[in-house]
């Protein structure tokens, strides 16, 4: 073999290993596809709880002061009615006046000769007796509470739509009434004396 063709064959077994070499393929760094620390934490957002009944609804104001036969907090039956208890577009006379505050929503003074003589608490109130019964409770509930009480038909609504007012509503002294609506539940509420106790239309 002559050193020409020597040369030849050393050229072409070189070429034919680089070639080789240039096929195969290099393995990436192990840490080359790894987020950075913290990369996927940053990235995602904080899952956030949407669910409307994980968070309680807020209190009305008030809400928490019982309705009792004396009155409601510093409204107390047989007396002036206390700052913040105003006529809002309600009834009002020199004589007779439906007063109502903003810390207690749903909630109404009837005002004779200047003194609170009943108390209503309704629909949109969440005002209980301390016995726990409010607007929404069930005329059974009532009745376990109060037995004895008087039946007399509703003046707006039909039956089973009712009054239940106490039988001690006649002694003179501050006594309960209830509305009870169609759907045998109580739709208000009162605390006051007679007559005012017993008006079904504003002050008559």
């Amino acid at each position: 073999m002559t050193s020409t063709t020597r040369r030849l064959v050393l050229t072409s077994a070189l070429a034919l290993a680089l070639a080789a070499c240039a096929r195969q393929e290099s393995p990436a760094p192990a840490d080359a596809a790894a987020p950075p620390p913290g990369a996927a934490a940053e990235a995602a957002p904080a899952v956030q709880d949407s669910d409307p009944a994980a968070t309680p609804p807020p209190t009305q104001a008030g809400a928490a002061t019982p309705l009792e036969l004396e009155g409601l907090g510093d409204l107390r039956i047989g007396q002036a009615p206390p700052a913040g208890w105003a006529a809002r577009g309600a009834q009002e006379s020199p004589a007779c006046s439906t007063l109502s505050s903003e810390q207690h929503p749903g909630v109404y003074a009837m005002v004779l000769d200047g003194k609170v003589q009943r108390i209503t608490v309704g629909q949109r109130s969440q005002v209980k007796l301390i016995e726990g019964i409010g607007v929404g409770a069930s005329e059974a509930d009532v009745g376990k509470w109060f037995a004895g009480f008087r039946e007399t038909p509703h003046a707006y609504e039909a039956a089973p739509a009712k009054y239940l007012t106490a039988p001690n509503a006649d002694s003179g002294g501050p006594a309960l009434r209830f509305e009870i609506g169609q759907d045998g539940k109580v739709s208000a509420m009162h605390v006051g004396t007679m007559p005012a106790l017993g008006y079904v239309e504003g002050c008559s």
